[in-house]
């Protein structure tokens, strides 16, 4: 039986900020790197630059979405991304 294909993505919080009600990141996942805000407060997820930002917006949001409330500035998390690249 053949796996699924995955690809581990790095996420780092810069910074959350509950007065702006957002967060900022980076998230790296193979050779990509991109910066993102959410704006939460708004439903809003902006990711830089644009090169392969296809690839990781949606995945981010919904990770984002569900630890939601467990994620803390400064701290680096792993989540599975259901693609190769």
């Amino acid at each position: 039986m053949k796996s699924k294909p995955e690809t581990k993505a790095y996420l780092l919080v810069k910074e959350y900020n509950f007065t702006k009600k957002e967060l900022k990141g980076e998230v790296e996942a193979s050779q990509f790197k991109w910066k993102f805000t959410w704006s939460f407060g708004k439903d809003k997820l902006f990711v830089e630059p644009p090169l392969g930002r296809a690839l990781i917006e949606d995945s981010l949001l919904r990770f984002l979405l569900r630890k939601d409330y467990e994620l803390e500035s400064g701290n680096n998390y792993i989540f599975t991304i259901s693609a190769k690249f």
